[in-house]
């Protein structure tokens, strides 16, 4: 095929949006009641090779004496670019929105009200503290009650006296995704005087963040992570020692929570009496089931509202395992509204804390003829839940919809449908190991697989296969809008997504039964979900099998066409681990190198005989010799997480054995080889690759 053809198709289905944040504002009127939709949108553009946000405007108009009943949606406004913008929030008496800008170079505090601009800071200028912290795991925008402070993160100042003689010292940051971020500190500014102040008081031994105003303004709750004796990388990790504390503007600190823990994710109920969080086990999986934890602020009792489901019941709730909105409170203070895996869905749910009791609010899971199989909250304010639907078949779709009475169903009303959406049959199997293959300490479990596909084959021959399998090895691929396997589809190849045993979405048994069994248990799922899809669907064509993933997607891959080498075609790996034993000390997750084999981590462990052994037979490279399938390889040279040198060591051993393989390096991207150039580039490859050896 035309390479301009497969740039042409994949900018079709990569360049439509996706809506990434909300705000809602209410208005009370005479006989009508307001409701405003602020939504941010995030959309790729091939052409400038970037990214590009904008926002765009709803108005909901509701029943005055049933606010909760929609009378109409007006036009939407215009889509208005937002350019240079790294966090912004709104305040909730006033309207005031602050934004934190990116502009030559300089970082800028803007404060608008309804006549403009009110207020403009130079952060860089004040030479107060380092970078502004934007990102999602450290980074935070909250006004005060009285709205005339602000909080945010940034990386502390450095010793201009110290710099020349320490310039050479090396200094920890926390790893892939988060490089130079190395000492964050809590920074507040007075909009009265434009002063700006870096509180202290924080532990010595903590790196502070997610940090929130408490009741009184007078002092920060916030998450701290523990970067002693080091820093082990915390991006996709919710089992980094770390605690909540609470500081005063005095500088003192107290901590909220337990010893030995994982905290993330504080979130202020609106009436201000109560804190809620997620909390997890350190160390083991690096993403696990998590449990909803409440403080209560006035006695500072805390209580599980939510705990970890070990053993999902079939159709039931399955557990928490992602952050939490940062609005996610219903306005009475009793209901909290949150996202989660489910099997191979993700579902929307909502916890009542006078019952404990969960509730599904997106469509009935039993249901598989249904339009949506992924539902993701973007806010809940005023009781109005904005969302983003999707499923393999259908783009990011917007939807609001209000809290429903107690046994009531949610009204939901679609604010913005996708462009288009696209001809594919998509469905789910739920996959059972054969006996021989179940884990004898996490017995009785099974996963399961997305399969999308043409609905009308390009051609009368049977319809190839490409085997996806998703990275972590702790998380999934729901049943989602996904670039890739919606392009494939588009050219012709069915597409197979496996959520093998360590998936997230099926409880902390799964989750626990991959640990020691990386390299076997997870290479005979997915290898398990093939043959159950090729003898479900006659129409999929078992002599063209090809396999593609990345991280541990990528190590599974190269597993298949090692342990299955006459039974897959083509293999296309993104930045996969090929050695565990080499890859030990180059990692900035070490301490996930032993969990995947069955050793208990600490920090002081030195390298065995026995857990080096243990890394190497569980890596690709044991089964490089069987490889006949020509292998695609891309790497990302700054890689933290999976340094590039793993897929470089595959490649070399390929090379002598004069196997087929072909190298992609992209020095600047990382572990996701997340930039758009970089995607576009991948895809355009993998499908020459696929077709080329199909």
């Amino acid at each position: 095929m035309d390479p301009g053809l497969i740039t042409g198709l994949y900018e079709e289905v990569s360049g439509l949006p996706t809506p990434v944040s909300a705000r809602v504002k209410e208005e009370q009127l005479p006989e009508v009641r307001i409701y405003t939709v602020d939504v941010e949108w995030s959309q790729r553009d091939l052409v400038r090779g970037s990214r590009l946000f904008y926002s765009q405007q709803w108005t909901l108009i509701t029943d005055s004496n049933n606010h909760k009943s929609i009378r109409a949606v007006l036009t939407p406004g215009p889509c208005v670019p937002v350019s240079g913008e790294l966090l912004s929030g709104l305040s909730p008496l006033q309207g005031l929105r602050a934004v934190v800008m990116e502009i030559a170079g300089h970082q800028l505090l803007e404060i608008w009200d309804q006549h403009g601009i009110w207020k403009c800071l130079n952060l860089t200028a004040l030479n107060k503290h380092g970078r502004v912290y934007h990102d999602a795991q450290f980074g935070c925008l909250s006004w005060s009650e009285c709205e005339n402070k602000l909080l945010y993160l940034a990386e502390k100042s450095k010793n201009t006296s110290m710099e020349t003689q320490d310039r050479s010292v090396y200094c920890e940051d926390w790893g892939e995704g988060l490089t130079n971020k190395s000492a964050p500190v809590i920074c507040v500014v007075n909009l009265q005087s434009g002063s700006i102040s870096v509180l202290q008081g924080v532990p010595t031994d903590v790196s502070p963040g997610q940090a929130l105003w408490a009741p009184d303004s007078q002092s920060v709750i916030f998450v701290g992570w523990y970067h002693k004796p080091f820093r082990l990388g915390l991006r996709f990790c919710s089992n980094r020692r770390s605690a909540l504390f609470k500081l005063d503007l005095d500088g003192n600190c107290e901590c909220l929570t337990g010893d030995n823990l994982s905290v993330s994710c504080p979130r202020m109920s609106p009436d201000k009496s109560t804190l809620i969080y997620l909390q997890g086990q350190v160390f083991g999986p690096h993403s696990q089931c998590l449990s909803l934890q409440q403080l209560d602020l006035k006695s500072g009792k805390t209580s599980t509202l939510l705990d970890v489901v070990n053993r999902p019941q079939p159709g039931e709730f399955a557990g928490l395992y992602e952050a939490l909105a940062r609005c996610c409170w219903s306005a009475d203070s009793q209901r909290v509204v949150f996202s989660s895996a489910c099997r191979n869905w993700k579902s929307l749910f909502l916890v009542d804390r006078s019952t404990n009791k969960v509730t599904s609010l997106s469509d009935n899971l039993s249901d598989l003829s249904k339009l949506y199989g992924s539902w993701k909250l973007l806010t809940v304010q005023k009781d109005l839940m904005v969302v983003c639907c999707s499923s393999p078949n259908t783009p990011p779709t917007l939807r609001v919809g209000f809290l429903p009475l107690a046994g009531e169903a949610v009204t939901w009303h679609t604010l913005q449908k996708p462009l288009m959406t696209f001809d594919f049959h998509w469905t789910v199997l739920d996959v059972t190991p054969p006996p021989e293959e179940d884990n004898t300490h996490y017995s009785g479990l099974d996963f399961g697989a997305v399969l999308v596909k043409p609905s009308h084959p390009l051609h009368e021959a049977k319809t190839p296969l490409v085997v996806f399998i998703h990275g972590g090895p702790h998380s999934q691929f729901p049943a989602e809008w996904n670039i890739t396997a919606a392009g494939l589809t588009k050219l012709g190849f069915a597409v197979l997504m496996v959520n093998y045993r360590g998936s997230t979405g099926f409880g902390q048994d799964s989750i626990l039964s991959l640990i020691g069994q990386i390299g076997s248990q997870d290479v005979k799922d997915v290898q398990a979900a093939v043959l159950t899809a090729l003898r479900m669907d006659i129409t999929l064509d078992p002599k063209r099998l090809a396999v593609i993933g990345g991280s541990h997607g990528g190590f599974l891959s190269c597993h298949l066409v090692g342990q299955y080498p006459d039974f897959y075609r083509v293999c296309a790996a993104r930045n996969p681990v090929i050695n565990a034993a080499t890859l030990l000390g180059t990692s900035d997750i070490v301490d996930w190198r032993y969990s995947s084999v069955g050793f208990q981590y600490s920090y002081d462990l030195i390298p065995t005989a026995e857990a080096l052994a243990a890394m190497l037979e569980s890596s690709p490279i044991t089964h490089a010799a069987q490889i006949k399938a020509p292998v695609l390889l891309m790497l990302g040279a700054r890689d933290r997480r999976v340094s590039p040198h793993q897929g470089l060591e595959l490649y070399k051993v390929l090379k002598s054995r004069e196997s087929p393989v072909r190298l992609l390096w992209f020095p600047e991207d990382g572990h996701s080889l997340s930039r758009v150039d970089t995607q576009a580039d991948c895809f355009l490859n993998t499908v020459l690759w696929l077709q080329q050896h199909l």
